[in-house]
């Protein structure tokens, strides 16, 4: 994306709201979603992911790509082609056949739904209940000339009512479901519109087996994760399974894909140190960050970003910097992936 695209999506996505504000009602959502306070404050984390994402796409296509998601790295591979890798390792492990009808739970930008309607042949559904991005999806899914082949629904995976049970021949979520304030209802509601016999591929952010609630740096590269990605909570691997097999799943197998056979790339070496082809890709890095933030202050003077849109990427700064501690120390990962299925 260049910088001009960045800037008309920027004005789109805030529509001429105080972005500044925006930025400091979301910093506090940490505080609003205390078990105290949540029923004198009818606390909706279903929000805090929306306005997370209304704050946070633009940048995130800008500097990520349009496949908003994290892949195993190795050092031959840019961050590209490691997301292409990934995505096709999907494709075959869900075993799709042209003709099927496939939900995407949390379809963002639609980057990997562009990979699976291409390679796969199949119809897909996107599931979004952030507008903007939906809005950004139907355009680049028109632009790649996939439009024919997708359908959208503007609604959360937490409650899909306006879809039929058992509709989809299968299903994924990558990096969505991590966001659900009740993991195993969102698992019923994706096993309830899968068709039996159908395969669910999922990506999750998990604690590690390093994680220990006992260390208080551990707690608080937890707390910055959850304040910085939305999460309300970050399971373990153990109890995603559970959630799973709590909705009716039956989980076939299940793994952190960052821990690979021969060399290999840490998941978070782009946003440390420089990681496949330049570009965008600077502004992944600390000082680039910075020198972006820079000169997006500059761009809000000259009306070419709307402004506050610098504190959108110091809020990202500083997730960046949580998601670098998280890998660094073990404890954290973005490459839980299971494979599991909805009985016959």
């Amino acid at each position: 994306m260049r910088l001009g695209k960045l800037s008309n999506w920027l004005k789109d996505a805030y529509r001429g709201e105080d972005v500044t504000r925006q930025v400091q009602h979301f910093d506090g959502w940490i505080n609003r979603a205390k078990p105290e306070d949540v029923v004198a404050s009818r606390y909706d984390h279903t929000e805090t992911v929306k306005e997370y994402y209304d704050l946070c796409s633009p940048f995130m296509v800008y500097g990520w790509g349009e496949s908003l998601h994290f892949a195993p790295l190795t050092p031959q591979e840019s961050l590209e082609d490691s997301k292409v890798r990934h995505q096709r390792l999907m494709i075959a492990e869900l075993e799709l056949q042209p003709g099927m009808t496939i939900v995407d739970v949390g379809c963002g930008v639609g980057g990997p739904m562009r990979r699976v309607v291409r390679e796969a042949g199949v119809r897909v559904v996107g599931i979004n209940i952030n507008q903007i991005q939906l809005a950004n999806a139907k355009r680049l899914n028109a632009e790649a000339g996939l439009d024919h082949m997708v359908d959208y629904e503007a609604c959360s995976f937490m409650d899909m009512s306006v879809i039929k049970d058992e509709t989809f021949d299968r299903g994924y979520a990558i990096e969505s479901t991590c966001h659900a304030p009740d993991k195993e209802r969102a698992f019923a509601e994706i096993f309830r519109v899968l068709k039996p016999g159908a395969l669910f591929w999922g990506q999750e952010m998990c604690l590690t087996d390093k994680y220990d609630s006992n260390d208080s740096r551990h707690r608080a590269i937890k707390r910055d994760l959850m304040h910085g990605i939305a999460l309300q909570d970050i399971a373990t691997f153990g109890e995603v399974n559970h959630a799973l097999e709590a909705a009716g799943f039956h989980v076939i197998k299940g793994m952190d894909r960052d821990v690979q056979e021969g060399p290999s790339t840490p998941w978070y070496q782009p946003m440390e140190t420089r990681h496949g082809t330049l570009g965008n890709a600077l502004c992944r890095l600390p000082w680039g960050r910075k020198v972006f933030m820079a000169g997006s202050k500059l761009a809000e003077v000259l009306r070419l970003f709307p402004k506050g849109s610098a504190e959108v990427i110091r809020l990202m700064d500083r997730t960046a910097e949580a998601y670098v501690a998280g890998g660094k120390s073990g404890i954290f990962t973005p490459l839980y992936c299971f494979l599991a299925r909805k009985p016959f």
